[in-house]
């Protein structure tokens, strides 16, 4: 296991300390690599739904970036969602890094990080470029289009096992032999995953400002991943294609060890679906009451999953678990049905009511469909005002590695990247754009009503004052933002703008695509088959 990184590893010059920029990450005693290259790590600005609810720290980017520094480079990061675009020019002028890798976990992010690409080369021209993560993994050879040669390779899957290869092969113009890398001269092999996710514990003080980072009334919050990948297949999610639907975990000792490190009070797990095994959370729930932690805590679940292991979610109310995310998708057996949640109402139902009677804070999201009409979500509107939980609305939105990318029958409206943010149309409506966007928005500020605002300000006035008297206003900010962020008008019109850069179209949509078209990752069971089929012939 990596040792414990503190600040001190190495001291920042003046212009960086200026701008408050966290010192770059040394390797470790022992870890001296003669080819080492000084190394920037960028994180896009944040979308539309993080206006409002949530700011999260760059968790992956902070694992690669100690991935990178483990192998004795010199790193620095900076997250534009908590940093300005002028504050990073200064630290591309002051650092000079040999390398910068930038994160594209959103669609929507393409068109700021091809312009973000393109200016570090014409700034710094023999500065290597590359880009990683969930959503370019599934459009590489666009987004390296678009670039223009701007960008020198995209790392397709998990970047902690990709980046050291990658940054060893681009000064030799050998990017594309590496696993997982996609250039405009060819590919490398299929991406590997991480051996052990207890390797390349998050660097977590590189990021700096980290009390702009939140979620809901935990502020300020820091994020820690426990496990990896989802075993379900819905059809609208991508999870379950980058990691080949495989799921593994850290160990209890890591993940307790890696929250150990964590100074914020507030922390939110971000696994796909969390304690899936129960022995697995009850054993890091024994190493967190060994350590004497004390947390508060906000993960996300599945229904049946909860239902299914109840015992271990009440021990972890006992340890500080105060905020439950359950995705139910749809609110009737029909739509979960053809969302392929393979879960039911019932089940739903009852995992609403035992949450609530561990006295959970409960949020739970819903999916709109573009085909809904005013009298839909009026329903939906009935429902949700009937029931005490936070309820958030999305749209549907078929992406690139869903299986309805390529299932979805209905063609696109738009291929502008910045509208795939599940918070507008991009398939055809019912009602005429602007109305849906009306009744869209309608519902979420009935919904909001019930939670921000000056009504959610007089529930949660104490908790406001204490986050105000340490100087957090992430929260109480939040309250007063909705009808600046989600407004019809303004949706409606993002789609008139010009747009430099368009999504591939989908392929002809076919009912049953075969799974090895969507994955990123080879599942395990096929690499384990592999490596037996090896063997076997060897011997």
């Amino acid at each position: 296991m990596r040792r414990r990184l503190t600040r001190n590893d190495v001291a920042a010059p003046a212009a960086f300390r200026n701008l408050q920029v966290p010192a770059p990450l040394a390797g470790p005693p022992g870890g001296h690599n003669p080819f080492a290259m000084k190394v920037l790590l960028v994180h896009p600005s944040g979308l539309m739904y993080s206006e409002i609810f949530l700011r999260l720290e760059p968790l992956g980017l902070e694992r690669v970036a100690a991935a990178a520094a483990d192998a004795g480079h010199e790193v620095r990061l900076v997250d534009l969602q908590v940093y300005r675009p002028d504050e990073l020019d200064r630290v591309l002028g002051d650092f000079r890094p040999d390398a910068v890798g930038v994160s594209l976990n959103y669609l929507a992010n393409v068109p700021e990080v091809v312009d973000l690409a393109k200016a570090v080369k014409a700034r710094l021209p023999s500065c290597h470029v590359f880009v990683g993560g969930h959503s370019v993994s599934f459009v590489a050879d666009q987004v390296l289009e678009h670039a223009e040669g701007a960008i020198d390779a995209v790392l397709r899957g998990e970047g902690e096992s990709g980046v050291v290869p990658l940054l060893a092969a681009l000064p030799d113009k050998a990017a594309k032999e590496v696993a997982g890398a996609v250039t405009l001269e060819g590919s490398g092999p299929p991406p590997t995953m991480l051996d052990d996710l207890d390797d390349h514990l998050p660097a977590r003080h590189l990021g700096g400002r980290r009390r702009r980072y939140f979620i809901g009334v935990l502020d300020p919050a820091a994020s820690v991943e426990f496990t990896r990948g989802c075993p379900w297949d819905c059809s609208f999610c991508s999870a379950w294609t980058f990691y080949g639907r495989s799921y593994r975990a850290l160990s209890p000792d890591a993940a307790a060890e890696d929250l150990s490190r964590v100074r914020e009070h507030g922390v939110f797990i971000v696994d796909d679906v969390s304690f899936i095994r129960a022995e697995h959370g009850d054993a890091i729930a024994r190493e967190v009451e060994r350590r004497k932690l004390h947390k508060e805590y906000y993960l996300e679940t599945r229904c049946d999953v909860l239902l299914r292991n109840e015992e271990v979610f009440r021990r972890w109310r006992r340890l500080g678990l105060t905020y439950l995310f359950l995705g139910l998708e749809a609110l009737d057996d029909e739509g979960l049905k053809a969302l392929r949640k393979r879960s039911s109402e019932d089940t739903n139902r009852r995992a609403l009511e035992l949450a609530r009677s561990m006295g959970l804070d409960v949020a739970i999201n819903i999916i709109a469909d573009p085909d809904w009409d005013e009298a839909r979500f009026e329903a939906v509107r009935r429902w949700a005002t009937s029931v005490p939980e936070i309820v958030n609305i999305t749209v549907q939105t078929p992406y690139p590695g869903t299986e309805t990318w390529l299932t979805e029958a209905r063609r696109l409206t738009t291929r502008d990247y910045r509208l795939f943010d599940v918070q507008h149309a991009v398939l055809p409506t019912r009602l005429p754009l602007e109305r849906f966007y009306r009744e869209l928005v309608t519902t979420q500020s009935v919904l909001a009503r019930k939670h921000l605002g000056a009504r959610a300000l007089a529930h949660t006035a104490g908790i406001a004052a204490r986050h105000l008297a340490h100087g957090q206003t992430n929260f109480v900010r939040m309250l007063w933002k909705f009808s600046s962020v989600y407004n019809a008008e303004r949706q409606t019109a993002e789609h008139a703008r010009p747009a430099r850069y368009l999504m591939p179209e989908p392929p002809e949509a076919v009912q049953s695509p075969p799974r090895d078209a969507l994955y990123i990752h080879v599942p395990l069971r096929v690499q384990r088959r592999a490596r037996r089929d090896t063997a076997e012939a060897a011997q």
